[in-house]
């Protein structure tokens, strides 16, 4: 693909301005279909897909299935992009699918769906707290949120010995949390390609990439054997491409583009509902009165962050 200093974008990629209803159809994607994708990642990284590897696949077929989308409607110009809106998607997909997808993938080899789906919750609050360090002064409501928030994950991390997660990944959690709400603050200032669906091509493209990297210096392809994975890996592998994304993780793109963060945070309290229950169902989880205390805990921070936050934007 040709980098290229002012791509000309064509009538077909000409961006509209966002509407209430694209942005509000785009957050019930992410809600719903993410809240679905930690199971598929649970099922895939259960059926002896190594987690870094099974990423990266997932990443890379959906940049290339993209590509070969957009190209074929609108031509390979639309694929062009300057030097600084590759380096702006690639930190994104740095940021957001190697350390941050990455992290829930390596984690969920031991941290049940429904655990690691709440601890990510904790992402709106890890992006405040990078508002604060960038000078912002927020409300006192929203310093409450923070506590209480910050309080229902610190429970969420003990409750770990309720369950086979071990503190280690845990701790991977956590930090690929941190990454993904660095990627996701800075993502507006970082000179991105303005079609959405491009930006999200190269960021795939990029963070499937230094998936192979991490997973090639971590051994991961010694313990890669494709006899031995289950149909129902490939299936939740499949599911990944498609839905979470192809579809997903390009209807975050879009909403980093043309949503307030503070509205675009709510997915975190909705996306923990859907894996919690997919996995008590699915794979018979178990959900201790620990990680419902926890939970619940974070959700209301959560909620009382984004309260505050939307009324001061209002």
């Amino acid at each position: 693909m040709t980098i290229a200093p002012a791509p000309a974008v064509p009538p077909e990629a000409t961006l509209k301005p966002a509407s209430g209803a694209m942005i509000w159809s785009a957050l019930a994607v992410v809600y719903v279909v993410w809240g679905s994708t930690y199971l598929a990642i649970r099922i895939v990284v259960d059926a002896d897909i190594p987690p870094m590897l099974g990423m990266a696949s997932r990443f890379l077929v959906a940049a290339v299935l993209l590509a070969a989308f957009l190209a074929l409607k609108s031509g390979t110009g639309r694929l062009r992009v300057t030097g600084r809106e590759l380096l702006g998607a690639g930190v994104v997909g740095l940021l957001l699918l190697a350390l941050g997808n990455g992290a829930v993938a390596v984690a969920e080899k031991t941290v049940p769906s429904g655990l690691s789906s709440l601890l990510v919750a904790a992402v709106p609050l890890w992006l405040m707290l990078l508002r604060v360090g960038s000078g912002e002064r927020p409300r006192p409501l929203t310093w409450l949120g923070v506590l209480i928030g910050f309080t229902g994950a610190a429970l969420l991390a003990l409750s770990g010995g309720d369950t086979s997660a071990k503190p280690i990944s845990v701790a991977i959690l956590v930090g690929g949390t941190i990454c993904w709400a660095i990627g996701s603050r800075f993502s507006p200032r970082l000179g991105l390609p303005k079609d959405p669906l491009v930006a999200t091509l190269y960021e795939m493209l990029v963070g499937g990439s230094a998936m192979v990297l991490i997973g090639v210096l971590s051994g991961e392809p010694g313990r890669l054997h494709l006899g031995a994975i289950e149909p129902k890996g490939w299936i939740a592998l499949a599911y990944l491409v498609v839905f979470g994304s192809l579809l997903a993780y390009t209807a975050y793109s879009y909403l980093l583009a043309n949503a307030p963060i503070s509205l675009i945070g709510t997915y975190a309290y909705v996306n923990p509902v859907v894996a919690v229950l997919l996995g008590w169902l699915v794979l018979s989880e178990r959900i201790t009165a620990k990680i419902l205390i926890g939970g619940a805990v974070v959700v209301v921070g959560v909620a009382l962050v984004v309260s505050a936050e939307r009324r001061r934007t209002v």
